[in-house]
């Protein structure tokens, strides 16, 4: 569905069902030049079994209207600014890569506004390399070849896909292509630039008032799950309950482990939606 936000249209994928407000929501934020799509299967279940459902195209993303916002508190108030449209108090919000961050600077600044918070493939500080700052900038086709490969742990994880014919890195590789095509100059330089500037994430860490998941891969070559520990300490250390899931994936968590990472927020969000009654 197409919904105006700060002035601008901005979309959001609803699970294959008219968004219901009156539903708990479960809101999925998607990472660096990707779009809602990454959230297929997730989204999907979530709004056949009881939620709301809002995956969002951010801005400058495909369906959603530029300019790309070039830092992580302005995709927050973003993200507040969406859900007062629709018509939604309080959430729970789920975060892929840079999205992890949008939802943690979301739930710490809006603290009553979230009702749990699940942070996926995340780390703090969420530093990229000056080459591939670089390559985002100038090269970017070369810039989604390095990170393309480096999200996936396998070059066909089993059960992948539920489906036959399925390449994860050819369908990886195209959607950010797309994204690419279809978005603005330099989008995932934007994107990038956001997460390595970030630099209130332990600030953001201490305000959070719900409980919050970490979801990482095993073998996540690009946000390892020890560069998550000193969130994970912060969050402790304010007396935020949080407990972490590790799957036997890379970063592309969502393809590379469909299932389980559906098991893993599916479980947490409906503690998520009893808790709230």
């Amino acid at each position: 569905m197409i919904v105006t936000v700060q002035g601008k249209p901005a979309y959001a994928y609803s699970g294959g069902k008219p968004f219901d407000a009156g539903l708990p929501t479960a809101v999925f934020i998607h990472g660096a030049e990707h779009d809602h799509s990454v959230w297929a299967l997730q989204s999907r279940y979530f709004a056949h079994h009881g939620f709301g459902v809002l995956a969002l195209d951010l801005p400058g993303h495909r369906r959603s209207a530029g300019p790309a916002l070039a830092s992580i508190a302005a995709l927050a108030d973003w993200l507040a600014a969406l859900l007062d449209a629709v018509g939604v108090t309080r959430a729970f919000v789920a975060g892929h890569s840079m999205g992890s961050l949008i939802a943690l600077d979301f739930a710490g600044r809006y603290p009553q506004r979230a009702t749990h918070l699940a942070l996926l493939a995340t780390a703090l500080p969420m530093t990229v390399s000056d080459a591939l700052l670089d390559a985002a900038l100038n090269r970017e086709p070369e810039a989604i070849d390095m990170v393309n490969q480096w999200s996936h742990s396998t070059l066909a994880a089993k059960p992948s896909c539920p489906g036959p014919g399925f390449w994860l890195h050819g369908m990886n590789q195209r959607l950010m292509e797309h994204v690419s095509a279809s978005g603005e100059p330099h989008l995932f330089h934007t994107d990038f630039t956001a997460c390595h500037t970030y630099a209130d994430g332990l600030a953001r860490a201490a305000q959070v008032r719900c409980a919050t998941r970490l979801i990482a891969g095993r073998r996540d070559a690009m946000t390892p799950p020890r560069a998550a520990k000193a969130l994970a300490d912060a969050l402790a250390q304010a007396g935020t309950p949080v407990d972490t899931v590790t799957l036997d994936a890379g970063h592309a968590l969502m393809t590379e482990q469909p299932d389980a990472t559906l098991d893993a927020l599916y479980s947490f969000a409906t503690r998520a939606a009893h808790e709230a009654r």
